[in-house]
């Protein structure tokens, strides 16, 4: 469980087993829950599945009959909406209904036939890639040969699987700080260059103008980032080909796995970006030389992987869907901007990651003020003695007033709790499938649409008001944070157990 210690089981003021950490004062929580007010807080909490940062609002619904004025049905008072957070580490209730949400994105962009996505993109062209970083240094690793059997780090030890000292470099002082905050950096530019060229290596093996390309097929993707044990981002994507008018329409017969797998390899290949210029040295980013491409095939085998190396849908879509909203953790980076530079020495991170930020945090600092005067009154930088790389460009004559400098530009301090990285965990094309908008959309509708059945009217005869207003976020107490945490737990277990009963039973 998520507080690190032993679960403990008690009864709550109906009977009902609740599932509690056990800490130094159990007590504390038993009190909470034999309040007079438990069993309407619980309730609150089950209508959110045990959401820790609810948004409490204050007002009133009420359904109306248009025609005779009557109230069908009201509610008025304080109630709690879902956080939303996708970030399993600061909300697992809302981070479950995210990973769930993004797997009927995946899935619907895989197999079609839902989501107002044609069955057609089933038989599309399809492939799963890997696309990581460069190495910076060597860092203690668990490798693993073909047989299975687990092989001796560069360091002479075998690490087991969650071992703390997996990712860490082997000797920190030549690993290459800077090299790994700007790759971060810049990681959403290669992507962006990595589209680019795919169209272009598409068009070149398929004998045709990078113009034409786009008369002929469309591209589609979805793709997810992660970060590996070192900290550093990689992507996982599913990218597809439709036709030109797109997945409803086929792609031309030319438009195969094999063509798509050799394009996504020579693309990533011959992608780079140049970093700016830090000390008179400028960088040359790049894919790293470990590229994983792999057909998806359709949804009829039982395991994430075959023989082949080939992929089912099913599969893919929880994979994918799981590290959408896994993005961070405290192994990894933070999940709140950073404020100063002590506050790094606070997190609970381990050396690696916490040099990272230190360094991501460095690079992003102001540099000295031209203007700058003894007597501590400048006008450019308040007498601090320091402003941006972008003001003292500009005050060279480098820059204009609309221009910015490039370091300044990636905002690492801004983003040094992300380790840098300053992309999206989960985007797609337009046209890959539906949206998380309608997917939602759909959510409510439904519900509405319960309610309506229940009256026995349409939508047509009634008139919803809606009226509320914000009063607070998250719950009242350290002890109502863990018991809805608790509950949860307990929420997401039941799910489970009636997933494998269904799964039994079919």
């Amino acid at each position: 469980m998520p507080w690190g210690f032993r679960p403990f089981c008690v009864p709550d003021r109906k009977g009902e087993t609740m599932v509690l950490p056990v800490s130094l004062d159990v007590d504390r929580l038993t009190r909470r829950m034999q309040r007079a007010d438990f069993e309407t807080w619980k309730a609150k909490v089950r209508s959110v599945a045990g959401c820790t940062r609810p948004v409490h609002l204050s007002g009133r619904w009420a359904i109306h009959d248009t025609a005779t004025g009557n109230t069908l049905r009201s509610r008025s008072g304080e109630i709690m909406t879902p956080c939303g957070n996708r970030r399993e580490a600061v909300c697992p209730a809302c981070s479950d209904r995210y990973a769930a949400d993004a797997f009927h994105l995946m899935r619907a962009g895989l197999s079609g036939g839902s989501k107002g996505v044609p069955e057609a993109v089933a038989e599309a062209p399809r492939v799963f890639a890997t696309l990581t970083a460069p190495s910076f240094g060597p860092v203690h690793n668990r490798r693993v040969s073909r047989n299975g059997k687990t092989m001796p780090c560069a360091c002479g030890s075998i690490h087991h699987e969650h071992d703390p000292a997996r990712g860490q470099p082997l000797d920190p002082d030549t690993y290459d700080y800077t090299g790994h905050v700007l790759w971060n950096a810049h990681a959403g530019v290669l992507w962006t260059r990595f589209r680019t060229y795919l169209l272009r290596h598409l068009a070149g093996l398929a004998g045709l103008r990078v113009r034409e390309i786009g008369h002929h097929l469309r591209l589609s993707y979805a793709k997810v980032a992660e970060y590996q044990k070192r900290g550093v981002i990689h992507f996982h994507a599913v990218i597809r080909l439709d036709g030109p008018q797109g997945p409803a329409e086929p792609p031309p017969a030319w438009a195969s796995t094999d063509l798509l797998s050799e394009a996504v390899r020579t693309a990533a290949r011959a992608v780079s970006v140049t970093a700016p210029d830090l000390d008179g040295h400028r960088r040359l980013l790049r894919w790293g030389e470990q590229l994983d491409i792999r057909p998806i095939t359709a949804a009829n085998a039982s395991q994430l992987e075959t023989e082949h190396g080939e992929i089912t849908e099913d599969r893919l879509a929880s994979y994918v869907a799981k590290y959408a909203t896994k993005g961070t953790s405290t192994n990894e980076a933070v999940d709140r901007p950073i404020r100063s530079r002590g506050h790094i020495d606070l997190l609970d991170i381990s050396p690696h990651h916490r040099r990272i930020i230190h360094t991501a945090w460095d690079l992003g600092a102001p540099v000295a003020c031209p203007d700058c005067s003894t007597t501590g009154h400048c006008r450019t930088c308040g007498g601090s003695g320091w402003v941006s790389r972008t003001l003292r460009a500009q005050h060279r004559g480098e820059l204009t007033a609309e221009q910015v400098d490039p370091v300044d530009a990636l905002k690492l301090r801004r983003w040094a709790h992300m380790l840098a990285f300053r992309g999206h965990f989960l985007s797609k094309s337009q046209h890959y499938s539906t949206t998380f908008t309608r997917i939602r959309g759909d959510r409510r509708q439904y519900r509405h649409h319960q309610v309506l059945d229940e009256l026995g009217v349409t939508e047509d005869e009634i008139t919803v008001i809606n009226h509320w207003a914000l009063t607070h976020v998250g719950h009242d107490s350290p002890e109502e944070t863990e018991l809805a945490e608790a509950l949860a737990h307990q929420i997401r277990r039941d799910r489970q157990q009636r997933y494998e009963h269904e799964k039994r039973r079919n």
